[in-house]
C-alpha cells in the first residue's frame, strides 16, 4: 500500500521560515517527479533526478525544493512566509515537471497546514 506523508507544517510569524518534509512508504519517489501544491496549486515541482526545478511565481527566490532519493525524501524550505502562504501543502508524486498541474499527479499525501500570522 503506498502512503505518502507530509511532515513540518506549523505556525509562524510573517517573515519565518518552515521546512516541510514528504516521504513514502510502498513507493520509490526516484521514480517520480514530486510536486508541492498549495491546496491544489501548485507550488513547486522537482524532477526524478533532481536536475531541473519549478517555482511558480509566488514563490520564487523564497522557497526551495530538493530531495534526497537515497533517503526517499523531499524538502520544502519555505522562508520569508507571508500571510498568504497560509494553505495546507501536499506533497505528490508524477510523471514529471513539464505540465505541472495536479490532475498529473497520482499519489497525494494528506497534507501538513502551514499558518502564517501577520
Amino acid at each position: 500500500q503506498v502512503q505518502v506523508v507530509e511532515s513540518g507544517g506549523g505556525e509562524v510569524q510573517a517573515g519565518g521560515s518552515l521546512r516541510l518534509s514528504c516521504t513514502a512508504s510502498g513507493l520509490s519517489l526516484d521514480g517520480y517527479a514530486m510536486g508541492w501544491f498549495k491546496e491544489r496549486e501548485v507550488v513547486s515541482c522537482i524532477s526524478r533526478s533532481g536536475g531541473n526545478k519549478y517555482y511558480a511565481d509566488t514563490v520564487k527566490g523564497r522557497f526551495t525544493v530538493s530531495r534526497d532519493n537515497a533517503e526517499n525524501t523531499v524538502w520544502l524550505q519555505m522562508n520569508s512566509l507571508k500571510p498568504e502562504d497560509t494553505a495546507m501543502y501536499h506533497c505528490a508524486a508524477g510523471p514529471d515537471c513539464v505540465t505541472v498541474v495536479a490532475g498529473s499527479f497520482n499519489y497525494w499525501g494528506q497534507g501538513t497546514q502551514v499558518t502564517v500570522a501577520s
